[in-house]
């Protein structure tokens, strides 16, 4: 096996262990929690009331948007900038 491919599978494989080995880590806006915290009644478990879990769900999707794009920029200008110089 080549370096290079030695090299961006391992890169991958922890990029692969931070995704998929991680804690919950669930915050909310003020404004958010504001609003979670008086539609949520008295902590029942009916569907109605599992608001607050899938507005954590939603910010946490914002929040890995940037970093995605961000990483596929950075790997593209990678395989460009190495194509490059083996010219």
């Amino acid at each position: 096996m080549k370096n290079g491919l030695r090299k961006i599978i391992t890169v991958l494989s922890i990029a692969f262990i931070f995704v998929f080995a991680t804690t919950d880590a669930y915050s909310q806006c003020a404004m958010c929690r504001a609003t979670v915290e008086s539609n949520v009644g008295t902590g029942s478990k009916e569907p109605e009331n599992q608001v607050g879990s899938g507005l954590n769900t939603g910010i946490l999707y914002l929040m890995a948007i940037p970093y995605v794009l961000i990483g596929a920029v950075g790997f593209l200008w990678y395989m460009n900038n190495k194509k490059a110089k083996a010219k």
